[in-house]
C-alpha cells in the first residue's frame, strides 16, 4: 500500500477581490445579505446548488467569473461598501464594552454539544443548536467576549428520507470539512494542533477547527485522525448517534477536551457556560487544573470554580436527560479522579439525587446543577417547571426558592427576516432596528407601514414557499422512482393565494404532529371550502431511535397521499436551516401544539413574527409570555389534563373552533381595497408586541447582565491572591458543617391569634440556640405565603429576622415581622440558612434547619 502525502489547493482570487476568501471564512456573512449578495451574484445558480456555501462556491466558481468581477467596478463598489461594513463591525466600540468597562478584558467559553449557524456547516439537529448558533451571532453583534467550543461531525446530523411507505430513513454522508468555512487550528510551526487526553483505558487525540462567527471564534474538535483506534474516530463522526457508551465519549471530549484546549490556546475562561448538560464533564477538568495547578484540595477548588459555572438546562421532562450507568462512568472518568481527591463513589454521588440508589443512573444535568454557581431554564414556565423537577437536589428548599432562574430563549432576528421585510422596516423603523432589535419603541413604528406594501411583501413570501415546496416534493418523488406525470403534478399542490398553515419541528410523540387530523371530515371542510381555501404544510425529523415519532411522520404521509388532501397539504422532507427559512418567512400562521407543559421554550414560532407570520399554539414554552390576545391565537386555556386523550380530543376542536370561526374569516375578510385590513392589524401586534422582546440580543444581554458578569466577579474575587477567599470559603463550610448538627430552633412565639386585618403586622420571635456558629454565618428568617386548599404554603416570600438578644451557651432571639397584605388563610415558618459573601445562592452548602 501507498502512504499519500496531502496538501491543499485554494481558490486563485485576483488580487482586486482577495478579501472575499476573508468574507467567506466568517459567517457575519451569513445574517448580512449585502455580503451573500457578493457571492450569488457571481453565479446564481451554482451559489443554489451549493447550499450557499461560500467555500465550496469558490472553489467551484469558474476562473474566469473571477477574473471578470476583479475588473468589473459596480461588482468592485460592491464588494468596498461590504468590506467598509465588516471593518466597522468588527472594530466599533460595542454594547458590552459600554455596559461593563471593567470586563472587557474578561473571557466567557459557551459549550455546547451542537450548533446551527448556518446550513453550510451542518454540525446541528434542531432548536438547542439554533439556539447556540444565534446565541454566538448575538454575543458578537454585542460585543460580548464569547468564545464557543463544541464538535466536529465527520456525518453531522442524519439527512431524512422518506420511503415510498411512509418510513423515515437515515442517511449519513462523509462530510468534507475542507470545504466547509472552517480551518485547522495550527501551531507556531504551521503543524496542526493535537492534543490528547484518557478516553477509558488509552489516550486519544483530536485536532480542532475554528469557525469565527462574527467577533466570536468557535472551536470544534475532531477525533477522526489515523493515529486514533478506529472506534475512537468514530467518537466525533456522528451527533447524537450510537449508544450510550458512544454519548458518554463525545461529552468527555467536549467538556474535558474543550477546556484541555482552550487552556492550550492561552484561554483562561472567566466563566463557563454549558448548554445543557452535555458539556458537565468540563466542571471535572477544572477541579482537576486547580487541584495540580494550584495544589488546592477539592474543596478548595470546588469554591473557586463553581461560581464561574453557569448551566442552561432546556428540557422540562426528566426523560431528556443524559443519565448513564455507574459502569461507564468508572471506565471514562477513573482516570481523571484521582487528581482532584475523589473516589468513584464520592463522585457518582454528585450526579445522583439519591447516592446510596444503585440502581439510579448518573445525571449530567443533577451534576451541572451541583457544580454551577448560576442555573437557568429557558422561559419563565420552564423555571417552574424545573424548579419543580430538581428541587431534591437541595432537601429542605422550598420549590419557589429553588436557585434555578429563567431566562427566556430568543432568535437572532436578521438571520430569520427576508430580506424584503428586513428592507421594508428600514425604509419605515429606520436602520437602528438593525443594531438593536430589542429596543421597544423601535418596534411600535410598524403602525407606520402602509397596509399595502406590508401585504404584497407578506404574499411575495408566500408565492416563494409555494414554488420552494413544489419544487422540493419534485425532487422527493423522483427519488421515490415516481412516473413523469406524478412529478408534474407536483406543479399543481398548494395554492399561492391561499391561507397557508406550516407545522415544522421535530416529530417527538409530545409535540402532536397529527394532532389536526383527529377529525378528518371537519379538517377536510376547513381546508377544501372553494371560497377560502387553506393549506398545511409539514416538516420535521424523529430521532432515529424514536419509532412513535416515525409514526406520526409516516401517519402524516399518509394523509398526503389520500386523494381529497393530496393538493392541500404536504410533507417536506429533511428540514433543516434552509427549509425553516423559507417557512418562516411564507407561512401565515404557524402552528405549534405540544403537551403541556413538555415544551421548555420553543423557537420556531418567534422566527415567525418578524416576517408577519401570526402563531396559533397552546399556551407552552414561551407563548404564554408572548401571547396578550391580539397578537396570535392560543388553542387552550393552559390547563394540563390527566387524561391525555382527552385533552388530545379537547385541543384538536379547539383548533378547528379557531380555524372555522376566527382564523379563517379573519383572513378572507377583505376590503375594497382587497386587503384584509384586520389581518394586517394582527399581523402587526404581533411583530410590535414579540420582537422587542423575544430576540437573542435581549437575552444575551440577561446573560451577560444576571450570569455572566456576576460569575466573573465571584471567579476574579475566589481566584486572587493563590485563591486565598476559595480557602477561606471551604475553611468556613468545614466549621460550618461540623457546627450544624447543634443547631436547634427553640421556639416560636407569635401575636397570630385570631383574625387579622388587611395591614396588620405579626411579629414574630424565635429562640435559636447557635451553639458554636456565629449569628453573622446564618440567616434566620420568616418565610410565609398563603395557603393552598391542601394546607400547603405556596407563593412563599422570606423576610430576615434581626439578632435583638443572645441567652447563655450560644442561644440568641431573633425576631421579625410579616405584612398582611392579602386576605385569606396564610402560613409561616422559622428557617436558618448559611450565610456568607461568597456564597454563589444561598442553598449552596445543602443546609438548612426548619422551626
Amino acid at each position: 500500500m501507498y502512504r499519500l502525502r496531502t496538501y491543499t489547493v485554494v481558490p486563485a482570487i485576483p488580487e482586486p477581490i482577495a478579501r472575499l476568501r476573508e468574507i467567506a471564512y466568517n459567517l457575519w456573512w451569513c445574517w448580512y445579505p449585502e455580503a451573500m449578495e457578493l457571492f450569488r451574484r457571481l453565479d446564481t445558480d451554482l451559489w443554489t446548488d451549493v447550499q450557499r456555501n461560500p467555500i465550496t462556491f469558490l472553489a467551484h466558481l469558474a476562473q474566469k467569473r473571477l477574473d471578470h468581477a476583479a475588473q468589473d467596478k459596480p461588482y468592485l463598489a460592491h464588494l468596498e461598501r461590504v468590506l467598509a461594513s465588516f471593518d466597522n463591525y468588527m472594530t466599533r466600540e460595542s454594547w458590552f464594552a459600554r455596559s461593563h468597562p471593567a470586563h472587557r478584558n474578561s473571557q466567557f467559553a459557551y459549550f455546547s454539544m451542537e450548533f446551527g449557524i448556518h446550513e453550510s456547516l451542518p454540525i446541528y439537529s434542531g432548536g438547542l443548536g439554533i439556539l447556540a448558533g444565534d446565541h454566538l451571532k448575538s454575543a458578537s453583534d454585542l460585543g460580548v467576549p464569547l468564545v464557543g467550543v463544541g464538535l466536529m461531525y465527520r456525518q453531522g446530523y442524519f439527512q431524512q428520507r422518506v420511503s415510498n411507505d411512509g418510513w423515515q430513513l437515515e442517511e449519513y454522508p462523509a462530510i468534507d470539512f475542507f470545504q466547509l468555512p472552517a480551518t485547522p487550528v495550527k501551531i507556531a510551526s504551521g503543524e496542526n494542533l493535537i492534543l490528547t487526553l484518557p478516553i477509558g483505558d488509552r489516550d486519544v487525540s483530536f485536532q480542532t477547527w475554528k469557525v469565527q462567527v462574527g467577533r466570536v471564534p468557535l472551536y470544534l474538535l475532531d477525533t477522526d485522525l489515523k493515529q486514533n483506534a478506529p472506534e475512537d474516530r468514530e467518537i466525533t463522526s456522528r451527533l447524537y448517534g450510537g449508544d450510550d457508551e458512544t454519548r458518554c465519549r463525545q461529552e468527555v471530549v467536549l467538556g474535558i477536551g474543550g477546556i484541555r484546549l482552550l487552556d492550550a490556546l492561552g484561554i483562561t475562561p472567566d466563566v463557563c457556560h454549558m448548554n445543557e448538560g452535555h458539556a458537565a464533564f468540563l466542571c471535572v477538568e477544572r477541579l482537576r487544573q486547580r487541584c495540580i495547578k494550584d495544589k488546592l484540595t477539592f474543596g478548595e477548588a470546588r469554591e473557586a470554580v463553581v461560581p464561574s459555572h453557569v448551566f442552561t438546562t432546556h428540557t422540562p421532562i426528566p426523560a431528556g436527560i443524559d443519565r448513564f450507568e455507574d459502569k461507564l462512568l468508572e471506565k471514562y472518568l477513573s482516570p481523571y479522579l484521582g487528581a482532584i481527591g475523589l473516589n468513584t463513589h464520592e463522585f457518582l454521588a454528585m450526579g445522583k439525587k439519591d447516592a446510596a440508589d444503585k440502581d439510579e443512573k448518573f445525571s449530567m444535568a443533577i451534576m451541572a446543577l451541583r457544580l454551577a454557581g448560576h442555573s437557568n431554564g429557558v422561559s419563565a414556565l420552564h423555571g417552574h417547571v424545573s424548579r419543580e423537577m430538581w428541587h431534591s437536589v437541595w432537601p429542605g428548599a422550598p420549590r419557589d426558592d429553588v436557585p434555578i432562574v429563567s431566562i427566556t430563549n430568543g432568535i437572532h432576528t436578521g438571520s430569520w427576516m427576508a430580506p424584503e421585510i428586513s428592507d421594508l422596516l428600514v425604509r419605515y423603523l429606520g436602520p437602528g432596528w438593525i443594531d438593536n432589535p430589542a429596543d421597544h419603541d423601535v418596534w411600535q413604528r410598524v403602525d407606520e407601514i402602509p397596509d399595502l406594501e406590508l401585504w404584497r411583501v407578506h404574499e411575495r413570501r408566500r408565492i416563494a414557499l409555494v414554488a420552494f415546496a413544489r419544487q422540493r416534493l419534485k425532487e422527493q418523488v423522483r427519488r421515490r422512482g415516481a412516473t413523469l406525470a406524478e412529478v408534474k403534478a407536483a406543479d399543481d399542490v398548494l395554492d399561492p393565494e391561499a391561507l397557508t398553515i406550516v407545522f415544522a419541528r421535530r416529530f417527538a410523540p409530545y409535540k402532536r404532529g397529527n394532532l389536526i387530523f383527529s377529525n378528518p371530515e371537519r379538517l377536510l371542510r376547513i381546508l377544501t371550502r372553494p371560497d377560502r381555501p387553506v393549506q398545511i404544510i409539514f416538516a420535521g425529523k424523529a430521532h432515529p431511535r424514536d419509532d412513535k415519532g416515525k409514526d406520526i411522520i409516516k401517519e402524516v404521509l399518509a394523509n398526503t397521499a389520500k386523494p381529497e388532501y393530496r393538493r392541500r397539504i404536504i410533507f417536506i422532507e429533511n428540514y433543516e436551516i434552509s427549509v425553516a427559512r423559507m417557512l418562516v418567512q411564507g407561512c401565515d400562521i404557524w402552528l405549534n401544539n405540544p403537551i403541556k407543559p413538555r415544551e421548555a421554550s420553543g423557537t420556531s414560532g418567534m422566527k415567525v413574527a418578524p416576517n408577519g407570520g401570526i402563531n396559533l399554539s397552546t399556551l407552552d414554552g414561551w407563548w404564554p409570555e408572548a401571547y396578550d390576545g391580539e397578537n396570535g391565537w392560543a388553542i387552550d386555556d393552559g390547563r394540563v389534563y390527566e387524561d391525555q386523550a382527552y385533552g388530545d380530543h379537547i385541543e384538536s376542536e379547539a383548533i378547528y373552533d379557531l380555524l372555522e370561526k376566527e382564523i379563517v374569516p379573519l383572513f378572507y375578510e377583505r376590503g375594497d381595497d382587497g386587503l384584509p385590513r384586520r389581518w394586517l392589524q394582527r399581523m402587526k401586534s404581533s411583530m410590535q408586541t414579540i420582537c422587542p422582546m423575544f430576540n437573542t440580543h435581549r437575552m444575551v444581554e440577561e446573560y451577560a447582565d444576571r450570569l455572566y458578569v456576576p460569575a466573573a466577579d465571584r471567579w476574579k474575587k475566589q481566584s486572587e491572591a493563590g485563591f486565598a477567599a476559595a480557602k477561606q470559603l471551604w475553611d468556613w463550610k468545614r466549621s460550618l458543617a461540623t457546627g450544624w448538627g447543634g443547631l436547634r430552633i427553640e421556639s416560636v412565639e407569635a401575636n397570630d391569634g385570631g383574625e387579622l386585618p388587611v395591614g396588620t403586622m405579626v411579629t414574630v420571635r424565635a429562640r435559636v440556640h447557635l451553639g458554636t456558629i456565629k449569628p453573622d454565618s446564618v440567616a434566620v428568617e420568616l418565610y410565609y405565603g398563603r395557603l393552598d386548599a391542601h394546607g400547603q404554603l405556596f407563593e412563599g416570600n422570606s423576610e430576615p429576622m434581626t439578632c435583638n438578644a443572645s441567652a447563655d451557651n450560644g442561644t440568641y432571639l431573633f425576631e421579625g415581622r410579616i405584612p398582611c397584605h392579602r386576605s385569606g388563610q396564610q402560613g409561616y415558618a422559622v428557617r436558618v440558612l448559611p450565610k456568607h459573601e461568597a456564597l454563589p445562592h444561598r442553598f449552596d452548602t445543602g443546609l438548612i434547619l426548619w422551626s
